[in-house]
């Protein structure tokens, strides 16, 4: 891959990242609005926007450089052409402005949204007024933030607006392939330093795949103009074996490609991908910002509300506001449309509360939030590498959640009530399947003990715990493993014992229901690692047989 520099991977990150940013290239739209010059809908490029403030606050209709709405002005929101964003919508009445009679309108606010497909950077939204408020997934906020102090500005989410739940996933046209780990030796597309790159690095890294077989996935990074219609392109083509994509991408080549599969998706990873809504940290900063805020945040859950109950509504929605979505339900009729819904969660008060934390549990925001703050600076994606890392906690605004949340003891109660219910049944099923992925884990037990010590329990806290949060809906199988020396029958109870313990464990100090567990003892049976040829896996005989005494976490099901 050609390699570019700071600048310039920065303004690519921009352009591409996001879970919907380059949805509104697809199905020839590019060409419709890309050079039509068009303000709202076509946007500017990310690099001329970058350039000059002042012809994004045109675009906008901002009034340039501050972080306050001018009086009697709309609090500007951007966004890009999403399903996700439908609510929003809802709540102002199917139209970018405020209707009289509006959700919006009822709670006294008064809301411009504004589509940008184009994508330009917060720091030139916050800077030039063009907006107060603009969408990011959690990965790409977790990018960008740093970006955004170094420009002397400042943000804060104030809610998440979606999950993705199956609307994005590795895919597969190959039938040989039917976990991550049968992505070695073969080709997969993607946008680079997107959701979907993060995804896939993340389900690599968390793989049974030696290092010398996780690099041979070739990743082929598609030019981020072509966006996901490009992504998708490759693998109808039948240029790669497997792409990641997300909707309406996804489905599209699931459908056009027969015998094509999902072999890993946020069906199973629950807990992985949000959106949401970052304000700038000027308006959040004054009481009369954060009133607006407070109500922008309570509108949108209201037409969470609205939009479940009447989904149809929602589209009504999308395609009256957003010319991408009218071309798509021309093309490809409004049930397609109304059928992406099913791989997103709009999430309401108590998904909120959930997602972070404020109900106790695990606050799978911050969480998911650190992880691809390692991810992508690892990878390369930050355009100034010695960016401040700024804590999780300090990226987002938990008051306006909170207030509702103290407001509505309903949603409270709902928040702390388990997502899930796991059975031996669904267990029994599930782990009939082929496991999706495998985690090897380096569980440090005694010689000839299954004891876990104070380190097992650090190796079990740190390395499966959150890799269970991650994977919400999932069922699993807990491994004990040996290498190949010894008696083999002693090492088959000492694996089973072994493993029963991690399940113990997981289940008093965590408690994650044992029914989620199938527990297993493979002794020697299942290397990772060929100890009769170790340099064949770039490995010492002691690293192999290390590796193949490791504890093993696979999941099964949700896909």
């Amino acid at each position: 891959m050609a390699q570019l520099t700071p600048l310039a991977k920065g303004l690519v990150t921009v352009i591409v990242l996001a879970a919907a940013a380059s949805a509104a290239w697809n199905f020839g739209l590019k060409e419709r609005f890309g050079q039509s010059g068009d303000g709202v809908q076509s946007g500017q490029p990310a690099s001329e926007s970058a350039a000059g403030g002042s012809t994004l606050g045109k675009i906008f209709g901002g009034g340039g450089g501050g972080g306050l709405p001018g009086a009697g002005k709309p609090l500007k929101v951007s966004i890009v052409s999403f399903h996700g964003y439908a609510p929003a919508l809802v709540a102002n009445g199917n139209s970018l402005t405020t209707l009289p009679g509006s959700i919006y309108a009822q709670k006294g606010a008064n809301i411009e949204f504004v589509i940008q497909d184009d994508i330009p950077t917060l720091s030139t939204i916050f800077e030039s007024g063009a907006a107060q408020c603009a969408w990011r997934t959690s990965d790409f906020w977790a990018q960008e933030q740093p970006n955004l102090r170094n420009a002397k500005l400042d943000g804060r989410a104030v809610m998440i607006v979606d999950n993705t739940q199956g609307g994005d996933a590795v895919i597969s046209r190959d039938p040989a392939v039917r976990s991550v780990e049968d992505l070695a030796g073969r080709k997969v597309a993607l946008l680079e330093f997107t959701p979907s790159h993060g995804m896939l690095i993340d389900a690599i890294e968390s793989s049974s795949l030696s290092a010398r077989r996780k690099e041979s996935i070739r990743t082929v990074f598609i030019n981020a103009e072509e966006g996901t219609a490009g992504v998708r392109a490759a693998f109808e083509t039948g240029a790669v074996e497997a792409a990641v994509l997300w909707d309406p991408d996804l489905a599209l080549a699931l459908r056009n490609v027969p015998g094509s599969k999902v072999v890993y998706s946020t069906k199973t990873a629950t807990n992985l991908i949000y959106d949401v809504m970052v304000c700038d940290s000027r308006l959040l900063a004054s009481s009369e910002g954060q009133a607006q805020v407070q109500k922008f945040v309570d509108g949108w859950m209201e037409g969470v509300k609205v939009a479940r109950a009447n989904p149809d509504l929602a589209v009504d929605a999308l395609v009256k506001t957003e010319e991408f979505f009218k071309l798509l339900a021309d093309k490809e009729g409004r049930p397609f449309i109304k059928s992406l819904f099913a791989n997103l969660v709009w999430t309401g008060i108590e998904d909120n509360a959930r997602i972070l934390g404020l109900v106790g549990g695990t606050n799978h925001y911050e969480r998911v939030h650190r992880r691809f703050d390692q991810i992508y600076r690892a990878a390369g994606a930050l355009a100034n590498p010695n960016s401040p890392v700024i804590p999780p906690q300090d990226s987002f605004d938990y008051r306006f959640i909170q207030n509702l949340l103290n407001q509505n003891s309903e949603a409270a109660s709902a928040a702390a009530k388990p997502t899930e219910t796991f059975s031996q049944a669904g267990l029994r099923e599930s782990a009939s399947s082929t496991a999706i992925v495998t985690k090897p884990v380096m569980v440090s037990f005694a010689k000839a003990s299954a004891e876990l010590t104070k380190r097992a329990q650090r190796s079990v806290d740190t390395e499966m715990v959150p890799f269970i949060e991650n994977n919400g809906k999932a069922y699993f199988e807990i491994s004990g493993n040996t290498d190949a020396s010894g008696s083999r029958a002693v090492n088959m109870r000492l694996s089973e014992a072994r493993a029963r313990a991690v399940v113990e464990y997981l289940a008093v100090q965590w408690e994650f229901p044992k029914d989620r567990f199938k527990i297993v003892g493979n002794g020697p049976d299942r290397p990772l690692c060929n100890e009769q040829n170790p340099a064949a896996e770039g490995m010492t005989l002691e690293d192999c047989q290390a590796m193949n005494r490791s504890t093993r976490i696979a999941v099964f099901g949700g896909r």
